[in-house]
């Protein structure tokens, strides 16, 4: 795709002057996008409508960054990844080969996507091992949910809808919807709700519980005890 743009002068003075903007006859006012002149973009990525890619970032091949998007400064987005709408990824976020992204995703600064399970740069009489013969195993970040910064996210792992990764944690197992989940290896502390506060057990029977949201009266029903 090629990288154009077409904005408003307001939103030219917000950015700054180091943008660049090239009008271009595919593209209309409704697919407006934002790209820094820095940011190198594969021709064969799909880059969404009214999308902000800032400096510094590279989007491999068919990649695509659905629409309304942003991609903070220097983040690297490796081929094959599917970014959906209104994602914010922060700065300095690396995403390997086979993530996928749901939609409304908050990715916050300096969080790692890993993909091999088993890497190896060589084999044992020294000879280099290709990339692509190293296990690999997708991810998965569902619908709305939260990955606070410095997080590393684990090969094969599954991200619930609305779920809260915490800062620094290290994800090796699925988290479940509306699940917190902190530390290294990340356990489940709680649950949160859509809103984002945390929620506290309003009512409970011998296993199961019912969790709360106090700020906008957001039940879960049938939730662990913890």
């Amino acid at each position: 795709m090629t990288r154009t743009t077409i904005i408003s002068a307001a939103l030219v003075n917000a950015m700054g002057e180091d943008l660049k903007l090239i009008s271009n006859s595919d593209t209309t006012v409704q697919d407006e996008r934002l790209i820094h002149p820095s940011a190198h973009i594969s021709p064969l990525a799909y880059i969404g409508s009214r999308v902000q890619i800032h400096a510094g970032t590279q989007i491999g091949e068919r990649t695509t960054i659905g629409e309304n998007s942003i991609v903070d400064m220097q983040c690297y987005i490796d081929h094959d990844v599917i970014v959906g709408s209104n994602v914010h990824v922060q700065n300095g976020v690396s995403i390997c080969q086979g993530v996928m992204i749901e939609t409304g995703v908050f990715i916050g600064s300096n969080v790692t996507f890993t993909n091999y399970r088993y890497p190896r740069a060589i084999y044992f009489n020294g000879a280099p091992k290709p990339d692509e013969l190293n296990e690999m195993d997708c991810i998965l970040v569902r619908y709305g949910s939260t990955i606070s910064a410095g997080a590393v996210i684990l090969p094969g792992v599954r991200i619930g809808i609305f779920a809260m990764v915490g800062a620094g944690a290290v994800v090796s197992e699925d988290v479940p919807a509306y699940g917190l989940v902190v530390g290294n290896p990340a356990r489940l502390e709680g649950f949160v709700c859509h809103c984002g506060k945390p929620m506290r057990i309003s009512a409970q029977t011998q296993d199961k519980a019912t969790w709360r949201c106090d700020f906008c009266n957001f039940n879960l029903n049938n939730l662990p005890i913890l």
